[in-house]
């Protein structure tokens, strides 16, 4: 008797049991939400397998600037991957694509492009954009060519002046149409006024700069640099001098679809409109590249 009088002294009202049981109710549901958003967190974080995307190209889409532009917004769409940008001369940057050192280039060396293709290293090959080469020298010009329409005939007044002339001398795009001009020149250029630097575009604009030689350069690296030389452009507007630049998916790449990845986002319409055609424009009071993405050539 005593022991049902003690149980029924402890035995909670009908309205305790109900705030009882709406805490325990909010308790799991509050536990239920943390864990679900650890959960999400988790996912977010695990779901984006990161990659290395290594991009071959040119010293002067390096020297431009242009990749501090490129790169944050290709990663803005594609976060998964880690960009190395590798700037180098257009031939060496086409042997890493024969390698599969490199997943995509950016290049400016069309017929040395045509060969890659051809020996079957590329799997696409689609142009971006375009610039152009200018032919630039020291104010007091001792060759006598600023202004000449052709830039055949301006390399043979270098030559025949015997004027310090800079050549880059790496296989990049930039050395190669010099080649193909000085053929068009019927000149073989040697001797001590023709040198050779083996350096990138930016460190040729400076070394013609400091020995007060000529060079050819292409448009966008020297406006880039513009304000820390004294080299002016003597020579411009030659058909000649046209440079297109090319993105190639390669073969043998490591990281395929993000080669893939990579031309497509270049080549969209967004970024040519966008990103490439006004590049420059707010700097240089004109825009450095002009993007011409599905070109028949």
């Amino acid at each position: 008797m005593r022991a049902t009088r003690v149980m029924k002294a402890f035995r909670p009202s009908r309205r305790t049991w109900l705030v009882a049981m709406l805490v325990l109710a909010l308790a799991l549901t509050v536990t239920a939400a943390a864990s679900g958003c650890g959960g999400t967190e988790e996912t977010a974080t695990t779901s984006v397998v990161q990659s290395d995307l290594v991009l071959a190209s040119t010293t002067s889409t390096q020297d431009s600037g242009l990749f501090d532009t490129l790169i944050p917004a290709f990663n803005a769409v594609y976060p998964q991957y880690t960009v190395k940008v590798v700037a180098v001369g257009s031939g060496e940057a086409l042997k890493l694509g024969e390698t599969g050192d490199a997943d995509v280039l950016l290049v400016h060396s069309p017929a040395a492009e045509k060969i890659f293709m051809d020996n079957g290293f590329g799997l696409e090959r689609k142009a971006v954009m375009y610039n152009d080469f200018i032919i630039v020298g020291p104010a007091a010009d001792p060759a006598k060519i600023k202004g000449m329409t052709v830039a055949a005939d301006a390399f043979a007044a270098i030559a025949k002046a015997e004027a310090t002339f800079f050549s880059r001398g790496d296989d990049s795009g930039t050395n190669a149409k010099e080649k193909t001009i000085w053929k068009a020149a019927n000149v073989t250029p040697s001797g001590a006024w023709y040198q050779t630097t083996g350096q990138g575009m930016g460190e040729t604009l400076t070394i013609t700069d400091q020995k007060g030689g000529y060079t050819l350069a292409d448009r966008a690296t020297y406006l880039s640099k513009k304000a820390s030389l004294q080299l002016e452009i003597l020579v411009e507007g030659d058909k000649a001098l046209y440079n297109q630049y090319h993105v190639i998916t390669v073969k043998a790449a490591k990281n395929g679809q993000g080669g893939i990845d990579f031309m497509n986002w270049i080549a969209s319409d967004s970024v040519q409109k966008d990103l490439i055609a006004t590049f420059g424009a707010d700097k240089f009071g004109q825009p450095l590249f002009v993007p011409n993405a599905g070109q028949v050539e």
